[in-house]
């Protein structure tokens, strides 16, 4: 009769120094590239919302000189004088 072997787990391949030191290299590389991504990303959405926030500006002060005199004088009364 054969005896039974011992079934052991596949070993994980040791990585020597060299490998590793370029994997971290790669991962700092990546690691960097995204955060020049995020950073491009952020200044990107700044900007379009700088010009979003003026264009409603000049978008209220293009109605604000549309207003007919009789809009006005509803909005501001006609309780005051000129003296």
């Amino acid at each position: 009769m054969a005896k039974k072997r011992k079934q052991t787990a596949p070993q994980p391949k040791k990585r020597d120094n060299e490998g590793s030191v370029f994997s971290d290299a790669l991962d700092d590389d990546i690691l960097e590239k995204l955060k020049a991504a995020k950073k491009a990303l952020s200044a990107a959405e700044e900007t379009k919302e700088e010009e979003r926030q003026e264009q409603i500006r000049l978008e209220r002060k293009e109605r604000e000189k549309n207003k007919s005199f009789g809009e006005l004088l509803q909005e501001f009364g006609d309780t005051g004088s000129k003296f």
